[in-house]
């Protein structure tokens, strides 16, 4: 079935939020009742907190025990803060139901945050609805109905106007546009098509009228796929997510046993009486609470969050944080990855006799009435020029454009369409570089001549590197060609070595772009492992044959056509100023400034916390196992266990905070 357009708001993680707010807030309050000896305030305030606080922990894990069978960490939780609780009431140490409290507090917070990123999912499929239509203009018995998506059927002609999105995958039966399909497959230049071939949901149609036919049921087409894709790859939950769930269940059903045996045996074994054996179980379901396990992790993490944000690194949760320093392959994408995703004049080559400011105002002319992309960045670029707008302008659809400037024709477009006018293809003086950066205006109307070699070639040439040629004609007169590039980013090259010097044993280019092209910006940038006409289903199947080979490999990308494949991969990474909604709510890890050299940052980042992760975790369970002891030999009692706990938790707090520094 087609998923739906709208989406019920999740409101779940804005209810832990607040409760472990106001747990906190009434714990904050009871200890002050306790420092002022209301003892009656202390113990109406105490008590709400654990219930507010502890209810959807105390509920998970009892659901999982009578459903599941299992014990989790949260039931531990819960019955060391009751014991804490219970003996500080037998005890008549009011402070042991505090420290119980703050127990539940920890979990409150941390289950606030983990059902945040649990909705990332409906954001994301929230985001690809945007682009779905909801109806769709079909032709019944010669007339046009307006009906919904859902009813389309395999046989249903429908029409696409210009500029409407195109709402189900479907042939043309008639007609010829160019189609956007830059959300879909990451092509930078619109695509021209035309009868026989197949458009896809969500594109933009360009210029012209589209006659369609169904071919397949609106449910199957290529982005309701891509929403099921990203649905499917964030659901799924990664190996070392499970082997901590194991790790957690099989933890607390070893305390919890633990504390019963240790309740009932000694009596009977050791010759304790009652009351100590008593004391002693609670004291070890306190002790061996695993608050400090807890506290070894997640403020390094959010330490680390906050330092990444100050340079510009979005990391969406702690988890990402340590996952992206263990990454062992990296794929990227091309347009708007390690392009910028604009198309802009990369060079102008003029032929004898006239200047590159000469051959820009002439295509400026014409293409000023055009509004294709290539036109747009001829039109850009003669920005700082004098011209004028030709007159009586007609495109001719996939091959060039027509116009008359003052008393003479002129023609841009395709070698084959300028040659159908201008028969003579004159010699040319090249630009001292076919390759290099974008045309600057201080560059223009002063090319150096080095030699001279026919027009012909240079093009053929540019066009085997992956650029787009436009020729320029006036009248009889070939002035000569624009080359049109998708420019690569300055800092991509640079960022991509780094990454090797890191140790990053395999980076790729995932694109869906031609061949041609993407090799062309591979081998610029220094990419050896290219996967180019790629749809969003090809990079997923890739991230995913990358994860059996490496295990952990991160995905950077900025398009909806990336989005499964970000969803995949153990750390997605998108880029924060021109990402697509979708791309950025999929991904782990947002570049805010589109700087490809923040990965390194963001990866010795990740690095940096693991180490400190592995020495709070060494440190936690030291104590643990100190505590324990010292219960059962030294005889310590509860409060001196309570100081020890809560003394091991702030110690590896405040290692975690060392992430904070530059």
């Amino acid at each position: 079935m087609l998923y739906p357009q709208r989406l019920t708001q999740f409101t779940k993680e804005h209810t832990e939020a607040f409760a472990a707010i106001l747990c906190g807030v009434l714990l904050f309050f009871g200890w002050f009742a306790l420092h002022l000896n209301f003892l009656g305030w202390a113990l109406l305030l105490l008590p709400a907190a654990y219930v507010i606080g502890g209810y959807e922990s105390a509920r998970e894990g009892l659901t999982t025990l009578f459903k599941e069978k299992e014990l989790d960490v949260d039931l531990l939780m819960i019955v060391a803060a009751l014991g804490a609780a219970i003996l500080g009431l037998w005890k008549r140490e009011y402070h042991l139901i505090l420290d119980g409290g703050i127990l539940i507090l920890i979990f409150a917070i941390s289950g606030a945050l983990e059902g945040y990123a649990m909705q990332r999912t409906e954001r994301s499929i929230r985001s690809l609805m945007s682009l779905t239509q909801d109806t769709a203009r079909v032709l019944r018995s010669g007339r046009e109905e307006i009906i919904s998506i859902s009813q389309l059927k395999v046989g249903d002609e429908i029409v696409v106007k210009p500029g409407e999105l195109i709402p189900t995958d479907a042939m043309i039966v008639s007609g010829l546009s160019t189609v956007n399909q830059a959300a879909i497959t990451g092509e930078s230049v619109p695509i021209e098509k035309t009868v026989g071939e197949e458009v896809f949901a969500g594109t933009l149609n360009g210029y012209g009228a589209l006659k369609l036919k169904v071919h397949q049921p609106p449910e199957s087409s290529l982005l309701q796929r891509v929403i099921r894709l990203v649905e499917q790859a964030q659901t799924e939950a990664p190996p070392s997510q499970q082997f901590v769930e194991r790790f957690e269940r099989r933890y607390a059903l070893v305390i919890v046993v633990a504390g019963l045996l240790l309740a009932i045996l000694p009596p009977f074994v050791l010759n304790w009486d009652w009351e100590t054996t008593i004391y002693r179980a609670l004291t070890f379901l306190v002790v061996a609470s695993p608050c400090a396990l807890m506290a070894a992790i997640m403020p390094t993490l959010l330490s680390g969050i906050a330092q990444g944000a100050r340079q510009g690194i979005l990391f969406k949760n702690g988890a990402q944080l340590e996952m992206i320093g263990k990454v062992r392959a990296i794929a990227f994408d091309k347009t708007g990855t390690l392009t910028t995703g604009q198309l802009q004049v990369f060079q102008v080559i003029p032929t004898s006799g006239y200047t590159e400011a000469d051959v820009l105002k002439v295509a400026a002319s014409v293409e000023s009435s055009s509004e294709h992309p290539i036109g747009e960045a001829i039109v850009q670029a003669a920005r700082d020029l004098n011209w004028s707008r030709a007159v009586e302008v007609r495109a001719i659809p996939g091959q060039g454009i027509l116009g008359m400037n003052g008393h003479q024709e002129v023609i841009v477009g395709k070698a084959d369409f300028v040659q159908q006018y201008v028969t003579h293809l004159p010699s040319v003086l090249p630009h001292p570089a076919l390759t290099g950066t974008p045309l600057l205006s201080k560059e223009r109307g002063r090319g150096e001549v080095l030699n001279a070699s026919e027009l012909k070639d240079s093009a053929d040439l540019l066009q085997q590197e992956g650029k787009t040629v436009v020729w320029v004609a006036q009248g009889e007169q070939v002035l000569g060609v624009i080359v049109i590039a998708d420019e690569v980013r300055g800092e991509a090259a640079r960022a991509i070595a780094r990454l090797r010097k890191l140790g990053v044993e395999q980076i790729v280019m995932l694109t869906g772009d031609n061949n041609r092209t993407a090799h062309s910006v591979a081998q610029a940038v220094g990419i050896d492992q290219v996967y180019a006409e790629l749809l969003p289903e090809d990079k997923l199947d890739i991230i995913r044959r990358l994860q059996k080979e490496y295990q952990t490999v991160a995905m950077v990308g900025d398009g909806i056509n990336d989005a499964p494949a970000l969803a995949q991969a153990s750390v997605g990474i998108a880029m924060g100023k021109i990402g697509s909604d979708v791309a950025l709510e999929t991904a782990d890890i947002i570049l805010m400034a589109d700087r490809l050299e923040k990965i390194e940052a963001a990866m010795r980042l990740g690095k940096r916390a693991q180490a400190i992760v592995k020495q709070n975790i060494t440190v936690a369970l030291g104590f643990i196992v100190l505590l324990l002891v010292g219960n059962f030999v030294g005889g310590i009692n509860l409060p001196i266990g309570v100081i020890g706990h809560e003394g091991s938790t702030v110690l590896v707090t405040l290692s975690g905070l060392r992430l904070l520094r530059k």
